[in-house]
C-alpha cells in the first residue's frame, strides 16, 4: 500500500486531515525515493562508522537499553523548549525561560551524538529522511539558539517568537523521527 493510500484507512478523520496527512505522506515519499542526496548520505554514513567510539558505540546506540538512546536524550531538548513556551505565558518568569531555553541548547549535542551514530546504520530509505530530519533539527537548534541571543539582550518579545518558531521546527523532526522510528519497528528495529 502506498502512502497516499494508506489515509484512507482512518475512518472520520475529516477532509480536512486527510489532505494534510495525504500531502505529507507523500511528501515522506518523495524523500524516501529521491537518491539526489545519497553521494552526501554515503560519505557522512562512512564518516560516522569509521570514528574510533569503541565501547561508546554500543552505549550511543543504546544496546544496554534494549533500544535506541536517541529517542530518550531528546526528550531534554524537546521538554525544556516546550516548558520555556509554557513559562513564557506566566508574568515575571521570563529568567526560568531563558534558563530552560539554554538548558535545552545543552542537551542537544548528546542526542545529535547518539542519532548520527544510528543513522550511520540506517538502510538509504530512511537514511535520506534521517537527513532531512537533521537539517530540521538544525532549523530548531538555530531558531532555540536565536531565542537564548534575544532573551540575554533582553528582547523577551522577540526571544519568545524565536521559541515558537523553533518548537515549529521541532514538530516537524519530530514527525520525521517518528518516521524513521515506525519504519525500524517494521523491519525488527535497530540498537
Amino acid at each position: 500500500m502506498n502512502a497516499v493510500h494508506a489515509v484512507n484507512t482512518h475512518p472520520k478523520a475529516g477532509p480536512a486531515l486527510d489532505t494534510a496527512s495525504a500531502w505529507w505522506l507523500a511528501a515522506l515519499d518523495r524523500i524516501e525515493r529521491s537518491t539526489a542526496a545519497d553521494p552526501a548520505v554515503r560519505v557522512l554514513q562512512r564518516t560516522v562508522r569509521s570514528l574510533p567510539l569503541g565501547e561508546a558505540r554500543a552505549l550511543l546506540r543504546g544496546r544496554p537499553l534494549g533500544h535506541p538512546l536517541h529517542p530518550v536524550l531528546v526528550q531534554v531538548p524537546i521538554g525544556c523548549w516546550l516548558s520555556a513556551a509554557v513559562v513564557d505565558a506566566v508574568p515575571g518568569s521570563q529568567r526560568a525561560a531563558t534558563a530552560l531555553t539554554a538548558v535545552g541548547l545543552a542537551g542537544v549535542a548528546p542526542a545529535a551524538i547518539a542519532g548520527w551514530v544510528d543513522w550511520a546504520d540506517l538502510p538509504p530509505e530512511q537514511a535520506r529522511v534521517g537527513l532531512a530530519h537533521a537539517l530540521s533539527n538544525g532549523v530548531a537548534v538555530g531558531c532555540h539558539t536565536m531565542s537564548l541571543t534575544a532573551r540575554l539582550r533582553g528582547r523577551g518579545l522577540k526571544g519568545r517568537l524565536w521559541s515558537w518558531a523553533g518548537l515549529l521546527a521541532v514538530g516537524v523532526t519530530g514527525a520525521l523521527g517518528g518516521h524513521i522510528a515506525h519504519r525500524q519497528s517494521g523491519r525488527g528495529g535497530t540498537g
